[in-house]
């Protein structure tokens, strides 16, 4: 799989360089409003289809923890035998098989091909990751404000799962980890503070430092699903190297898709000016894309709580 990094960036667009003390000069600061208690709303993103309501996201795991909900032949694989599995699929073979268990003085005779294995399942940690556009429109306060109530909201939510959230800011020419993975309310509130926006919009430097982030947090934390948040008009304008920053943004939504990154595409640009680039960078990363003209807190934090149902 062709990466990015495969093309040079110029020393002056490191989208990793947090601590700028000049990242945000011109820009203008929007203040952290206070979280909310969630209440449920009568709107589309609403009326997503829920296959478990109410409860964690479950997934399969590999591992030898986990609960044991059923078994599978093992083929090749005999790490982790489900004894009670394999003795049933072996029991209506034991008459044939009477001249092979007095041979071998066996009680119960049991073939490679009888051995199953368990099938785990175990609650999955969440990450969601805020990928958000604070380039400058008429929108990016009203943008800004709702992420934030939407991420302390789920903070608040989920402080006794192992569920994280994390912001990704790209404004200017590069991208920030404004807030790296926590399930901390304290720290986000600290770092949610004021975050300054305006500029132009580096699209493909807030969806490469995402990639990085999920690629970091997956080696740590193998088990965890990832939810990537986007919320941006699909315009990006900057490039990191010397492409079309259309082509770049293509290239590494592409590469998000590939990783099976799950995904939703908030589209912030007012529908009389829309060109649908929010739709067309959706159709790459492969997820679902959202129009939200009344953008509030509590219907970003209702649409990610419905896509982590799904």
């Amino acid at each position: 799989m062709d990466t990015i990094e495969s093309v040079p960036e110029p020393a002056p667009q490191d989208v990793f360089q947090a601590q700028d003390a000049h990242w945000w000069d011109g820009g203008k600061k929007i203040e952290a409003k206070q979280e909310f208690i969630p209440r449920r709303l009568d709107t589309p993103l609403d009326r997503l289809t829920r296959r478990m309501s109410g409860r964690r996201s479950q997934t399969h795991t590999n591992r030898k923890h986990g609960r044991y909900i059923q078994a599978r032949p093992a083929g090749e694989k005999r790490d982790d035998i489900a004894f009670d599995a394999t003795l049933r699929a072996a029991a209506p073979y034991q008459l044939n098989r009477a001249s092979e268990r007095e041979d071998n003085h066996l009680a119960y005779s049991i073939h490679k091909g009888d051995l199953q294995r368990k099938v785990r399942v175990r609650k999955t940690a969440n990450l969601i990751l805020f990928v958000v556009d604070a380039s400058w429109s008429m929108a990016v306060a009203e943008r800004m404000n709702a992420t934030k109530g939407a991420i302390m909201s789920l903070l608040t939510d989920a402080y006794q799962r192992r569920d994280r959230v994390g912001l990704v800011v790209f404004q200017k020419d590069r991208a920030q980890l404004v807030l790296p993975p926590t399930n901390s309310v304290t720290l986000a509130k600290k770092a949610l503070a004021d975050i300054p926006v305006g500029g132009k919009t580096p699209l493909s430097a807030g969806l490469f430092l995402a990639l990085d982030v999920f690629k970091r947090e997956q080696l740590s934390h193998p088990d965890v699903t990832p939810l990537m948040i986007l919320l941006t008009d699909g315009a990006g304008n900057v490039s990191m190297t010397d492409m079309a920053p259309q082509d770049e943004t293509k290239r590494i939504a592409e590469q998000i898709s590939e990783a099976d990154i799950r995904n939703i595409t908030i589209n912030m640009e007012h529908a009389a000016f829309d060109q649908g680039l929010a739709k067309q960078l959706a159709d790459w990363l492969n997820g679902p894309c959202y129009t939200l003209h009344d953008l509030h807190a509590a219907a970003l934090y209702e649409t990610v709580k419905n896509e982590l149902s799904l």
